[in-house]
């Protein structure tokens, strides 16, 4: 029964005059202070003072200008104070540093590790300042690399390449199970997973596969986050005529030596030369 007492329904209620101001893009109408109004509001009233300093501006210049013309005394040029700055490269140089140090510190964080506990090759510093990439070793100076001498690094050569491995000492230092590949270039055995026999980096007559396995490591090497090229080893020509290398494996020798080029060479069945595979 309310209708009777109220026939007109809950209608809206026209606003207070107080709640109202005019209507910045229609001078013919007003708009209420709502929050939804604030946002447009406040930029109208920005770009109104802004318009008001900038035709200060105008002014201020124009006097100087006539002191100028009747040659008076007059302070340098003003800027124009509503004059929008370009970033430049200056800018985008800052906004790049400012970047990285905002998600260096979310990564301490969050993980508790400035680079949000990657550990890769990259956040090395040799990466980017190795000792020497363009070394020269002949084949004699490499193999006082070999871990004999506790004051010097542990090298690492394949297809001549050097690599410095001393970060994993318990591997290929004294003792450990690749000791054997280090202070020398034995290229063929990566191939082949030969270690004992082909210690050497002679690689006539290995097959696609093998040559690909070679490379594998090769590549494995120069990737790996803790082992850095230092050089390159220069050999002594090899003689055409020269016996290649026996297969330690009898039946691979048979039938072409048909290894994986992606398989581990260190862990071939069958190849009694082979020891259990280590992390590398």
């Amino acid at each position: 029964m309310s209708w009777i007492w109220n026939p007109d329904g809950d209608a809206p209620k026209p606003p207070v005059e107080d709640n109202m101001v005019q209507d910045p893009s229609d001078p013919t109408r007003k708009v209420t202070k709502k929050a939804a109004n604030q946002p447009f509001l406040a930029y109208v009233q920005y770009k109104e003072k802004q318009e008001q300093e900038h035709q200060a501006w105008l002014q201020r210049n124009l006097e100087r200008e006539e002191k100028l013309a009747r040659g008076e005394e007059v302070g340098p040029a003003e800027e124009d104070p509503t004059a929008e700055q370009e970033v430049g490269l200056l800018g985008l140089l800052k906004f790049i540093v400012y970047l990285i140090l905002v998600i260096v510190i979310a990564g301490k964080f969050f993980t508790g590790s400035f680079l949000w506990e990657y550990d890769g090759k990259w956040a090395r510093l040799k990466t980017y300042w190795p000792e020497s990439s363009g070394r020269l070793f002949s084949e004699t100076y490499l193999a006082t690399f070999d871990g004999s001498d506790p004051t010097k690094p542990l090298y690492l050569a394949i297809d001549g390449d050097v690599f410095d491995v001393s970060s994993n000492s318990r591997t290929y230092g004294p003792g450990g199970p690749y000791h054997h590949m280090v202070g020398v270039d034995a290229a063929r055995s990566f191939g082949t997973g030969c270690f004992a026999t082909h210690r050497t980096h002679d690689l006539r007559d290995l097959t696609d596969n093998e040559l690909r396995g070679v490379q594998h490591w090769k590549t494995f090497f120069a990737e790996h986050k803790t082992y850095f090229k230092v050089g390159r080893v220069l050999h002594h020509p090899i003689d055409p005529k020269s016996p290649i290398p026996e297969h330690c494996d009898s039946k691979k020798e048979q039938t072409s030596h048909p290894t994986t080029g992606n398989s581990n060479p260190m862990h071939s069945k069958g190849n009694s030369e082979t020891p259990n595979r280590e992390e590398l």
